[in-house]
């Protein structure tokens, strides 16, 4: 607002479509737009659900916005065994932080929905939440076989893709993820941090 001059234009979204709009009124504390003409948009053939585990906050923090960027649809924080007990605690109070990240990242990366931060979940129940789509564990397993081989054959238009703590999963996590139906996979042989599985 405080930047903002008349006859400037914008774009513009209700979460559903996009409009380029001109100020017609500049005021201290209201814009007034005049929308000119809708802007063609595409929405994502996928619609991915990101079990992130909650990590240092400031990797978890680069790893939403990253995610928003790549456009994640949903974001739920999981309360992983190993996570660390003091930032789990402190969970509640750095919701609106992450909410106001997810924000700005759907504004610079001009998604037309921000994705839905849901409560600190615990594995368990984000696991058996899931009904639909490929369901995804990634793992440092040797067992787990590469995500590219998972992906190879599937046609799926929702993927639910869940990522581990510093120290990985436990053995009662991998049972959890097995008995809702999610398939342990790997990125590679190397290990990778939290936040670069996001990305990858």
């Amino acid at each position: 607002v405080l930047r903002a001059q008349e006859g400037q234009l914008y774009e513009l979204s209700d979460g559903e479509r996009v409009f380029l709009a001109r100020i017609e009124r500049a005021g201290r504390d209201r814009l007034e737009f005049a929308l000119q003409e809708e802007i063609s948009s595409q929405k994502s053939r996928l619609d991915v659900t990101l079990l992130l585990s909650v990590v240092k906050f400031d990797a978890f923090e680069w790893a939403i916005e990253k995610a928003t960027e790549l456009g994640v649809s949903t974001i739920v924080p999981l309360a992983a065994a190993r996570s660390e007990k003091g930032l789990l605690a402190a969970v509640e109070k750095r919701s609106e932080r992450w909410r106001k990240i997810l924000l700005e990242a759907s504004q610079q990366s001009r998604r037309l929905r921000v994705p839905a931060l849901q409560e600190l979940t615990k594995p368990a129940a984000a696991f058996a939440a899931q009904e639909e789509g490929v369901r995804v564990m990634l793992s440092e397993r040797a067992s787990a076989a590469p995500l590219r081989k998972l992906l190879e054959q599937r046609r799926d238009t929702r993927a639910v893709l869940a990522i581990g703590p510093e120290g990985g999963w436990t053995d009662g996590e991998f049972a959890e993820a097995a008995a809702a139906r999610f398939e342990d996979t790997s990125l590679g042989h190397l290990i990778l941090r939290t936040e670069t599985a996001v990305i990858a």
